[in-house]
């Protein structure tokens, strides 16, 4: 089995371009080539550093379902790098990854965490992401980042729903994937199996193994090369040749030239199988599958080699603006950068990341926030392995760089060298699923609170914070509970104040279903002048929204009151009638009135025509409106009779089942009001192994008994008050 570089001691070989050409191909017919031909020895890790070259960048995501190994994989490969002089462990809270004391307390990723390391010539930039479905926009903002994704799937519980999520967000994104099957030295482990999963999901001839396992579970003992097939069991032989036909049938589709001499019989060179190889996989043909483990170190080598090999540099990867056109990415040129994460550094403050798309960036130098119209100050450039800082004096494409104290710049803002630069396409975050009301413990506290969390919702755009006009509460959305009390936490934390939360009041809406009529007379006396006004109002339903019509003649409502009565009708359906929400799509028609030349005020009248406003509802059959919301579920096949079984309940409709990136999927309409906590009780129903997203779709009508226990609930607040 081919030993990779690293293997041969820390001072190294690198790999050419040429990959291991002189190992593998040679099994295929090609001419036999001497190991110096293909290698060469690295200069010092001091002189690698120094700078890096744009083309030897690979910069890529590293995603997957939640302990299947992403971090674990991450922390192998900076060791393997030599860039750490010890290999950091999750469960010895020693990773350069999950570094903050939320990660170490859950011995799981919360936060994407940027890293970097060199790997025989190349430079790998990769960011850790959680498979945790709650803190899916940490991973969007690695996928927003990266060129590339290196999928990894557990090899005891095969393809999961964090497994079809980076497929998903990968593949949208045109990301250039390969899938790592890890664990493969555990007990009830199987390649195989995993492999079959995959296959069924994402493709057979899309998804195929480069590398495979020589051995099983505690057996597990190396992975041997598909292309070259050296050192291979005889019962692997024939899947071998299976497999080898497959890659080679993909490789020579990628160029018509080596596809007709391929037909032919004709050899190819190692030069044309490396290219072709590579071509398949940047344009999204083939996913190449890979074995290993990261506990016992086999395979990762030879994962890293073919990173190097197979994903792209930065400079032949198409960029795009928010306006769709194409950036050119060159080294030279004036810079753009995206931002795709802001934290809070406990030594350093505030540290932005972006991500070079053209250009150079140079350190204490004046940069421009594109989006906000505003110059920025650059102090130093820090290349990052989690916490750890390594100062750069300038960056290029494809690099992944932190930057501390910035003053107006927030996540997805575009930042350049120059002020005619177009803004980079945004990274387009998902809504939010769950939600809390906020309030302060203490009193007078609240404008802490609102500061607090605004902060906090600018290093994390799964958060959103609103004041809710209709509610009058202070509304915090995030992608689950677990989210929004990691967030309560780090509120506490940062700002020093303890919080009340309870589930929002839902924002219910009333409307009418027949015309109807009111009037009022408001008649009041005072010492001097009096009030006087009266009001007569028709309403009708109104599928257009809010109308307001004046009919008034001979001068009963004097023109200069018609305004004051349009202002107490707009005032009155602020709080409906029945449980005091807004009133919506109705037509209000003012057709007559009586004025006093002396006692008629704006004020008169606005009185006069709110009550009279309210009589004419009473008349018109009310009715209550709850807004209904589209929910997408995806969920293993095991759990579909208890997810359409627990909507049923839940007064929801099903609107079709599909299977989806390996995963069955629900859509559903359901109320909002039966979806306060789903996130939980998803989680609960399908032991994490769910997931759901949620958008609004309209108001539609309150069952009659649901309606009742509103409004009697409404009343009886109102009584108590």
């Amino acid at each position: 089995m081919l030993r990779s570089a690293a293997q041969y001691g820390k001072v190294g070989v690198v790999v050419f371009a040429k990959w291991r050409s002189a190992v593998i191909f040679p099994v295929l017919g090609v001419a036999q080539a001497t190991f110096s031909d293909w290698f060469r020895v690295a200069e010092n890790k001091e002189d690698q550093t120094m700078k890096i070259s744009t083309g030897d960048i690979r910069n890529f995501v590293v995603a997957g379902h939640s302990g299947s190994g992403k971090t674990s994989l991450c922390d192998l490969m900076l060791f393997k790098g030599d860039v750490v002089p010890r290999l950091g462990k999750v469960d010895q809270k020693t990773s350069v990854s999950d570094y903050t004391a939320d990660e170490q307390e859950k011995m799981a990723s919360v936060y994407a965490a940027v890293m970097n390391c060199p790997w025989n010539g190349h430079h790998f930039f990769m960011t850790d992401t959680p498979g945790y479905g709650e803190f899916i926009c940490e991973m969007m903002s690695g996928i927003g980042a990266a060129d590339a994704a290196v999928i990894v799937v557990d090899g005891v519980n095969g393809v999961e729903v964090g497994t079809a999520r980076a497929w998903k967000l990968s593949k949208t994104k045109g990301l250039p994937r390969v899938i790592f099957i890890n664990r493969l030295d555990k007990e009830r482990s199987d390649f195989a199996r995993t492999l079959s999963q995959i296959q069924n999901a994402y493709g057979k001839t899309l998804c195929v193994p480069l590398t495979m396992p020589v051995g099983k579970e505690n057996g597990f003992e190396s992975v041997v090369d598909v292309l070259a097939g050296k050192d291979a069991p005889a019962e692997l032989k024939a899947e071998l040749e299976s497999y080898r036909e497959q890659l080679m049938d993909t490789i020579a589709e990628s160029d018509e030239e080596l596809m007709m001499r391929y037909l032919e019989g004709e050899e190819l060179s190692a030069e044309e199988i490396a290219s072709g190889l590579r071509g398949a996989v940047l344009s999204g043909n083939l996913v190449p599958v890979f074995a290993g483990s990261v506990e016992k170190d086999i395979g990762i080598s030879e994962l890293m080699d073919n990173i190097a090999m197979l994903f792209p540099n930065p400079l032949t990867v198409e960029k795009k603006t928010e306006d769709g056109e194409t950036v050119e990415v060159k080294e030279d040129g004036s810079g753009s950068a995206l931002v795709f994460k802001s934290i809070v550094d406990p030594f350093i403050g505030q540290l932005t990341f972006f991500r070079v798309v053209s250009g150079t960036f140079k350190s204490d130098s004046e940069v421009f926030n594109v989006d906000k119209g505003a110059k920025e100050r650059f102090g130093p450039l820090y290349l990052m392995n989690g916490k750890n800082q390594e100062q750069i004096d300038e960056v290029g494409p494809g690099a992944l760089v932190g930057v501390a104290k910035l003053k107006n710049t927030a996540i997805n803002n575009t930042l350049a060298t120059a002020q005619d630069v177009k803004s980079v396409a945004k990274i387009q975050f998902p809504e939010s699923v769950m939600s809390y009301a906020v309030t302060a413990v203490k009193s007078g506290e609240e404008e802490k609170i609102s500061s607090g969390l605004s902060r906090i919702a600018e290093s994390d755009p799964g958060i959103r914070l609103a004041r809710n006009s209709e509610t009058r509460e202070l509304i915090l959305s995030g992608m689950g509970d677990q989210h929004l009390t990691q967030t309560l936490k780090k509120l506490k934390e940062t700002s020093k104040v303890d919080v009340e939360v309870h589930s929002p009041k839902i924002p219910y809406r009333e409307t009418i279903t027949a015309s109807g009529e009111g009037h009022y007379r408001h008649k009041k006396q005072t010492g001097g002048h009096g009030q006087f006004a009266e009001v007569f109002l028709r309403i009708a339903p109104n599928e257009g929204g809010f109308e307001f019509i004046n009919e008034v003649v001979g001068g009963n409502i004097p023109k200069n009151f018609i305004p004051a009565v349009e202002k107490g009708v707009v005032e009155a359906m602020e709080r409906g009638p029945l449980a005091g929400c807004l009133v919506e799509n109705v037509a209000v028609t003012v057709y007559d009135g009586k004025h006093h030349p002396v006692d008629s005020s704006e004020m008169a009248f606005k009185i006069a025509s709110r009550t009279a406003f309210r009589n004419a509802m009473q008349n018109s059959k009310p009715i209550l409106l709850e807004p209904i919301y589209t929910v997408k579920i995806m969920i293993p096949d095991d759990y579909m009779g208890d997810i359409t079984g627990d909507l049923n309940h839940k007064r929801g409709r099903i609107l079709g089942m599909a299977a989806e990136e390996g995963m069955q999927v629900v859509n559903a309409e359901v109320p909002l009001a039966e979806m306060s906590r789903y996130a939980t009780e998803l989680r609960s129903m399908t032991q994490g192994r769910g997931l759901f997203e949620m958008t609004f779709a309209r108001y539609e009508m309150v069952p009659s008994n649901v309606a009742k226990e509103i409004i009697d609930a409404h009343n009886k607040g109102e009584e108590d008050d």
